[in-house]
C-alpha cells in the first residue's frame, strides 16, 4: 500500500467504495488523514465498515468541514450531470480529486526519483501498459503495474528507490488528477467513447490531452486527427506547460514520426535513417496493426525513461510478451489449427481488429447481446472468414447480415460452437486455420462478463483432444 501523508490530520471525504475507493480510504487512514467514507450502495458501505473504514452519511454531513473529496472514478463528475456528492462538495468549495491525484502528490514529496509511465488512449492502453511492464521486468527493473488495468493505484507497493510505476489511466481518472505529472506520458489514440460521461468528443480529447501535457516527456500517436491536433498544440508551445520532449509514433507507411513501423519492424527514425528496434513477425501476442501501435508506443516510452532501455533489450523481451487474457490471446493448437480468445471484443470495432489480424482461413465464433449497428460494418472483412458460428441473442440478427456472404451455422451456445468450429477447421487444407472467438457483442445474455465468457472458451479449448496449450496470458 502507498500511504498518503499529504493530507495528514485533515478531514477527507471518500465517496465510492469499490476496490479503488476502499484502497484509497485505507491509504489515507494509514497516512494520518481523518476519513469519512460513503457509498450509495448499502452492501458497499457494510463491506467497507467491516474493513475498518469509518462510514459517515454524507447526505447529512457538514461539507464545509472537509478539506477534499476523493471521488471514485466510476462516479459521474460532470456528465450526464454531477453526482449529488460532487454538487455538495462544489457548493461548499471543497476540491474534488481522485486516487491518481493522491498518488501524484505523494510521489512529488519523495526525496528520490520515482519513474512513472502513464498510459491512456481509447484503445490499446491495457496491452501497452502490460507490454511496457513486461519488458521492464524482464530487463531486471523493479516494477509495479496498476491503475485502470486492475490493481488499484494505492494498493501498489510503496515508493522505493529504483521502483518504476507503469499505470493505465482512464479518462475518468485523468479528469480527477489535475496535477498528474508522469515521467513519460503515453497517448495512443482518441476515438468517440464515454461521451455520456464527457459530453462531447472535444471535451473527451481535451481530458486525454492532460496526461501528455503534464508529463516530463511524451509519446503520442499521430494516426488520428485528435492526437495530431494535440501534438501540434504541444509543439507550438500554446500552453505554458508541456513535455520537454515528444516522440511521435505511427503505424502508417510514410508517416512523419520518430518511432514507426516498417516491414513488421518497430523502427526508430533518426537523421533520415530507420534503425530497426524490434521485430513483430512471429510474436503471436502482438498480431495486427493495432498491436503494432502498442509496440511502437511501448518502445518509445522505454527509450524516454531517465535510465532508458537499450534497443537490444526491447527487442529481446518483446518476443516473450504473453499478451493479455481475452485480448487476441493464443490458447493453443490442435494440429495446424490455432485457437484465439478475443472475448474482450464486445463490439464490431474490436472484432474488426481481430479479423484484420489474419488474412484468411478464419472460423469465427461470434454473438451474444448485440450492440447498435450489429456487424454490418464488418462486411469488407467477410472474405477472410471461411465460416461463422453464431451464439446467443444476436443469432437471428447476425444471420441476416451474413446471409449470402458468409457460410454460417446457428450454434446457440459456446460449447456447440467450439466443437463445430474445431471440426471444420481440422478438415481445412489451409496452412494455419484459425478458430477465433471474437464475439462483437456484450456477454450479458449468457455470461456475467467477457472474462467469464473467455474463461469458458479457454476451458472448452483445453478439453479438445490433441490440444497443445500455450502459456496462459496474464
Amino acid at each position: 500500500m502507498i500511504r498518503i501523508t499529504t493530507l495528514i490530520g485533515k478531514p477527507v471525504a471518500v465517496f465510492g467504495l469499490g476496490a479503488s475507493g476502499v484502497a484509497t480510504a485505507q491509504a489515507l487512514i494509514e497516512g494520518g488523514a481523518k476519513v469519512a467514507a460513503w457509498d450509495d450502495l448499502e452492501a458497499s458501505r457494510k463491506a467497507a465498515a467491516a474493513a475498518g473504514i469509518p462510514i459517515v452519511d454524507m447526505q447529512e454531513a457538514n461539507w464545509l468541514a472537509f478539506a477534499v473529496l476523493v471521488l471514485a472514478p466510476g462516479v459521474p463528475l460532470t456528465h450526464p450531470e454531477p453526482h449529488w456528492a460532487v454538487k455538495a462538495a462544489k457548493l461548499a468549495g471543497v476540491e474534488v480529486i481522485g486516487d491518481l491525484e493522491l498518488f501524484a502528490r505523494e510521489r512529488r514529496i519523495e526525496p528520490f526519483d520515482v519513474p512513472l509511465v502513464a498510459i491512456t488512449g481509447t484503445n490499446g492502453k491495457s496491452t501497452t501498459t502490460a507490454l511496457i511492464a513486461h519488458i521492464l521486468c524482464a530487463a531486471g527493473r523493479d516494477v509495479e503495474v496498476g491503475g485502470n488495468i486492475g490493481t488499484a493505484m494505492l494498493s501498489l507497493k510503496p515508493f522505493a528507490p529504483g521502483r518504476h510505476y507503469v499505470v493505465e489511466c482512464s479518462s475518468y481518472q485523468i479528469d480527477l488528477a489535475p496535477s498528474l505529472d508522469a515521467t513519460v506520458g503515453v497517448l495512443l489514440n482518441i476515438t468517440p467513447d464515454h461521451l455520456d460521461r464527457h459530453g462531447t468528443i472535444e471535451n473527451y480529447a481535451a481530458i486525454k490531452a492532460r496526461l501528455p501535457r503534464g508529463a516530463n516527456r511524451a509519446v503520442i500517436s499521430v494516426d488520428d486527427r485528435y492526437c495530431r491536433m494535440i501534438v501540434d498544440d504541444l509543439r507550438a508551445g500554446t500552453h505554458s506547460d508541456g513535455p520537454e520532449k515528444i516522440l511521435r509514433i505511427s503505424v502508417q507507411p510514410g508517416s512523419e514520426c520518430e518511432v514507426g513501423l516498417e516491414s513488421a519492424y518497430v523502427v526508430l527514425k533518426e537523421k533520415g535513417e530507420a534503425l530497426e528496434v524490434a521485430g513483430l513477425s512471429g510474436v503471436g501476442s502482438l498480431r495486427g496493426v493495432h498491436n503494432a501501435e502498442n509496440a511502437c508506443a511501448a518502445t518509445a516510452a522505454l527509450m524516454l525513461l531517465p535510465t532508458p532501455l537499450k534497443r537490444e533489450q526491447i527487442a529481446e523481451h518483446m518476443k516473450s510478451f504473453p499478451g493479455l487474457a481475452h485480448r487476441m490471446e493464443e490458447l493453443g493448437q490442435v494440429g495446424r489449427t490455432l485457437f484465439i480468445n478475443d472475448s474482450k471484443a464486445t463490439n464490431a470495432d474490436s472484432s474488426e481488429k481481430a479479423l484484420l489480424s489474419f488474412p484468411s482461413d478464419i472460423y469465427w465464433i461470434l454473438g451474444g447481446k448485440a450492440k447498435d449497428g450489429g456487424i454490418a460494418a464488418l462486411e469488407a472483412n467477410f472474405p477472410r472468414v471461411v465460416k461463422a458460428y453464431l451464439i446467443g441473442e444476436a443469432t437471428d440478427e447476425f444471420a441476416k447480415t451474413l446471409e449470402g456472404k458468409v457460410l454460417f451455422e446457428r450454434c446457440g451456445t459456446l460449447d456447440v460452437a467450439v466443437a463445430a468450429a474445431a471440426r471444420d477447421a481440422a478438415a481445412s487444407v489451409a496452412l494455419e486455420p484459425v478458430v477465433l472467438l471474437s464475439p462483437a457483442c456484450a456477454s450479458f445474455d449468457q455470461y456475467r462478463n467477457f472474462e467469464i465468457r473467455g474463461d469458458a472458451f479457454r476451458d472448452l479449448v483445453a478439453a479438445l483432444p490433441g490440444i497443445a496449450l500455450k502459456t496462459r496470458a496474464a
